[in-house]
C-alpha cells in the first residue's frame, strides 16, 4: 500500500512537471527512486523473456506496472508490447528493440538505452530524465514525456511527434520536454517540435531540415553548426540561444522567431 501511495505521488508531481516549464529545482528530485517500488525488480530476465516468446501478434507481450529496475535487458525485442507505466530506472536496455510499443507513464530514469530500435512507440508522460539514448532510433515516434538532462547524441526523431497536443489540455500542455537535453549530432528531420522545451538543450551540429519549432522554448540552447533548411521557428523563444554557423538559414523563417536580437550569432 505504501508503494501504491508513492508512486501515485511520483506520477502526480511528473503530471504536474510536465504543464509547463521545469523549475530550477526539478521536482522528481523529491520522488524516492530508492524505494523498492522505484527501484527493484520483480522478475528476472528469464522471465521476461519467457513472457516476450509467449506473445504472439494477437496477444502482445503485456508488463503494465511491472518492476523492471536494475536488470540488463539488453537486445531483447519489446516490439508491440504493453509498457504501460512499468518501472525501468536504471535498467540496461541496449540494442532492445520497442518498435510500435506502448510506453505510456513508463519510467526510464537512468535507463541505458543505447541504440535501442525506439521507431513509432507511443511515450505518453513516460520519464526518460538522465537516460543515455545515444543512437537510438525514435523515427515516427509519439513522445509527449520528459527527457530532461538525456543523452541523444545521433539519435534518430525524423518524423518524430514531441508537439504539444492541442486537443486535449485537461491535463495541462502536455508536450516534450527536453531541458538542457544532449542532441548533438542527433536527426530531427520533419519533428513536430512545437512548443517544445528545448531550454539550455544542446543541438551542436543537428539536423533540423523541415522541423518545426513554433512556439518552442530555445532559451540558452546551442544551435551551433545545425542544419536549418525548411525549419519553422514562427514565434519559438531564442532569448539567449548560440545560433551560430547555422545551415540552411536562408531557407528557414528564422526571422520570425521571438527575441532575435538576443541570441548569440556569427
Amino acid at each position: 500500500m505504501r508503494n501504491t501511495v508513492k508512486l501515485g505521488l511520483a506520477v502526480a508531481i511528473f503530471v504536474t512537471t510536465m504543464q509547463g516549464p521545469l523549475l530550477a529545482q526539478d521536482p522528481l528530485d523529491s520522488v524516492d527512486l530508492n524505494s523498492p517500488a522505484m527501484s527493484q525488480a520483480e522478475m528476472s530476465r528469464q522471465d521476461v523473456e519467457n513472457i516476450l516468446k509467449a506473445a504472439s501478434a494477437g496477444t502482445p507481450a503485456d508488463f503494465t506496472a511491472k518492476r523492471l529496475s536494475g536488470l540488463d535487458l539488453s537486445g531483447l525485442d519489446f516490439s508491440n508490447a504493453t509498457l504501460r507505466s512499468a518501472r525501468l530506472n536504471k535498467t540496461k536496455l541496449v540494442g532492445a528493440k520497442f518498435v510500435d510499443a506502448i510506453l505510456d507513464q513508463a519510467w526510464f530514469i537512468n535507463a541505458d538505452l543505447t541504440n535501442a530500435d525506439m521507431r513509432r512507440a507511443h511515450m505518453f508522460q513516460a520519464q526518460f530524465r538522465g537516460a543515455v539514448m545515444d543512437g537510438a532510433d525514435l523515427s515516427g515516434a509519439r513522445i509527449a514525456s520528459n527527457l530532461s538532462k538525456t543523452s541523444l547524441k545521433g539519435t534518430k526523431l525524423v518524423g518524430a511527434d514531441l508537439g504539444a497536443d492541442m486537443r486535449n489540455q485537461s491535463m495541462g500542455l502536455m508536450r516534450g520536454v527536453l531541458k538542457s537535453a544532449d542532441l548533438e549530432g542527433a536527426d530531427l528531420s520533419n519533428a513536430n517540435l512545437s512548443r517544445v522545451d528545448l531550454e539550455f538543450a544542446s543541438l551542436k551540429n543537428a539536423k533540423l531540415d523541415g522541423a518545426n519549432l513554433m512556439s518552442a522554448q530555445l532559451g540558452g540552447a546551442d544551435l551551433t553548426g545545425a542544419t536549418v533548411k525548411g525549419a519553422n521557428f514562427n514565434k519559438a523563444d531564442v532569448t539567449s540561444a548560440t545560433l551560430k554557423q547555422l545551415k540552411g538559414v536562408s531557407d528557414s523563417n528564422l526571422e520570425k522567431s521571438i527575441n532575435l536580437n538576443r541570441a548569440f550569432r556569427d
